[in-house]
């Protein structure tokens, strides 16, 4: 089922897949004159927090974690970004080193566009400059919201909620009526959620006593996203 109406997704999703479509053909052909694309296995790094920037990336398919590593060098998976979403262009906008890491979780394959392109396309377009402060601005409110999710919410709440914006992800050819499947580690979901993976595969077995989801091996398919979205209490 579609959870329009149901649940504000566009509070808890980034939205840059609009950032580089239908630009001017003048500005388009600049951005990708010197594109390169990578094909990354599932865990392979695409850049790394403190790095410097030396261009923009743009996933043409596949799903990418954006995280961060505590003291003790665990991940804190910020954010997953989907098809069609850029990455790495804060730190060239900010003319500082990367604020996090990236790497694939599942195949992807990766376009790479030299920071020089994208800044001169940045200097001589007014839509993309638009997009990317629209983008920017809204990356801001779902931030907010995650932290007050941290602060405020139980781990089933938090799973529950982030349950939802992964379906939204990985939905594929979808219908309303049909399950989709949400392809990750356990690892990557405890990270995501802030928990450890134990409490992750407790209340998972819970969901799925309950019907709400069922598991194969790695996948969870999810098939009642009303009573995620009733648990999550997101209002």
């Amino acid at each position: 089922m579609s959870i329009k109406g149901l649940f504000p997704i566009d509070k808890w999703d980034f939205k840059s897949e609009s950032v580089l479509a239908d630009l001017p053909a003048e500005d388009f052909d600049l951005l990708t004159a010197h594109q390169t694309e990578q094909v990354y296995k599932k865990g392979e790094i695409i850049f790394r927090e403190g790095a410097y920037p030396a261009g923009i990336f743009y996933i043409k398919a596949g799903k990418v974690k954006k995280y961060k590593l505590d003291k003790e060098g665990k991940e804190h998976i910020i954010y997953v970004a989907n098809k069609e979403e850029l990455l790495g262009y804060h730190a060239i906008l900010s003319e500082d080193r990367y604020p996090d890491s990236a790497a694939s979780i599942e195949e992807s394959r990766i376009a790479f566009i030299p920071k020089e392109d994208f800044l001169a396309v940045l200097n001589q377009s007014p839509v993309l400059n638009r997009r990317l402060l629209k983008t920017l601005s809204h990356e801001f409110a779902v931030l907010a919201n995650s932290l007050s999710m941290f602060a405020q919410k139980n781990v089933r709440e938090r799973l529950a909620l982030q349950l939802i914006v992964l379906r939204e992800k990985y939905k594929v050819n979808f219908k309303p009526g049909m399950p989709v499947e949400i392809n990750m580690s356990r690892d990557d979901l405890a990270n995501l959620v802030g928990t450890g993976r134990e409490n992750v595969v407790r209340v998972l077995t819970e969901f799925k006593e309950s019907g709400i989801l069922k598991t194969q091996g790695r996948k969870i398919i999810i098939n009642d996203v009303n009573q995620l979205i009733i648990i999550a209490d997101y209002k």
